[in-house]
């Protein structure tokens, strides 16, 4: 009996205890942290401007030479190159009538004329001083009767003029172009249009023709443009840099001869200094890249032609 009431007295023990409340373990304080300075943030990547196309090609749609193939031609290679194309004068022969507009350059080069940026010739103005060029081009060829504009292309400043106008000294154009250039400052910029200062084909040889724009190279030399693009002689030519006297310079302007669009194709003269490329055997247009401090250029012939030029170069510092 002894051994069962002791036996009893433990249990009753041990449940009293179990029954007993329990403080509650203390909750443990958070960790310390060292305190930390905000990670830097990460500049936004800067992202280069991109390249920008800019084609074309001078002296283009003759229909009395083989049915105007060699506008054809060139107007297939437009066809595969995309980007902003330019003109340079002389877009319908034999005198940029509206019927030439519309039967020649128009099925030739015509389809891309919402992409086109062009630049009139002499041969435009044979007909009511370049009324059918002005109709067929609309606000895109600029002014009615000045034909003189600039446009923006990346980050490049790109003039179109007109050389069959007055474009003297004090001319309303070369105010005009003066006013355009002060006020953009950017590190690139290409002017185009269509009799050339310098050339080795036959109307190179004009001094009279020469002198037309002289005054025009002048301000752009000025100014620190790196491109001068022009036709009316029917070849393909490349000069190095220049200044206006006709004098090699890093700071000058680089001239290309363009006038291979499919208006037949001259013979060279005798070349003029600093000229470093010349053909004369093939249709085909220019394409420039351009890009935020350089350009480079590929003369695309029509196919089956074998000559090439092509190159890059920076921008005038």
């Amino acid at each position: 009996m002894g051994r069962w009431l002791g036996l009893l007295a433990a249990v009753t023990a041990s449940v009293a205890l179990l029954a007993a409340p329990q403080n509650p373990p203390a909750t443990p304080p958070p960790p310390t942290e060292s305190p930390q300075s905000p990670a830097p943030a990460t500049p936004p990547a800067v992202t280069p401007p991109e390249a920008v196309t800019l084609v074309g090609a001078g002296d283009i749609a003759n229909c009395t030479i083989a049915g105007g193939s060699g506008a054809v031609a060139t107007g297939r290679l437009l066809d595969q190159i995309p980007g902003t194309i330019f003109t340079l004068g002389d877009h319908a022969y034999l005198s940029g009538t509206a019927e030439e507009f519309r039967d020649c350059y128009g099925p030739r080069w015509g389809r891309f004329k919402d992409r086109t940026r062009p630049s009139p010739g002499n041969h435009d103005y044979l007909t009511n001083n370049a009324q059918a060029y002005y109709d067929f081009f609309g606000d895109a060829a600029g002014p009615k009767g000045k034909g003189y504009y600039s446009y923006d292309l990346g980050t490049w400043h790109i003039i179109s003029l007109n050389s069959t106008i007055d474009a003297s000294g004090r001319s309303e154009q070369m105010k005009w172009l003066k006013d355009d250039l002060a006020a953009h400052h950017t590190a690139c910029m290409l002017a185009y249009w269509h009799i050339p200062v310098f050339s080795s084909g036959p109307h190179g040889q004009d001094l009279r023709e020469a002198a037309h724009m002289l005054d025009v190279w002048h301000a752009l030399y000025d100014s620190g443009v790196d491109v001068v693009v022009n036709g009316h002689d029917h070849d393909y030519e490349r000069f190095a840099p220049q200044d206006p006297d006709g004098k090699p310079t890093p700071k000058g302007i680089r001239e290309f001869i363009v006038g291979t669009g499919g208006g037949g194709l001259y013979e060279f003269k005798r070349p003029k200094p600093n000229s470093e490329v010349r053909n004369n055997r093939s249709y085909g247009v220019i394409k420039f890249t351009l890009r935020a401090s350089d350009y480079s250029w590929d003369y695309v012939p029509g196919a089956g032609e074998q000559f090439h030029d092509s190159g890059t170069a920076a921008c005038t510092p």
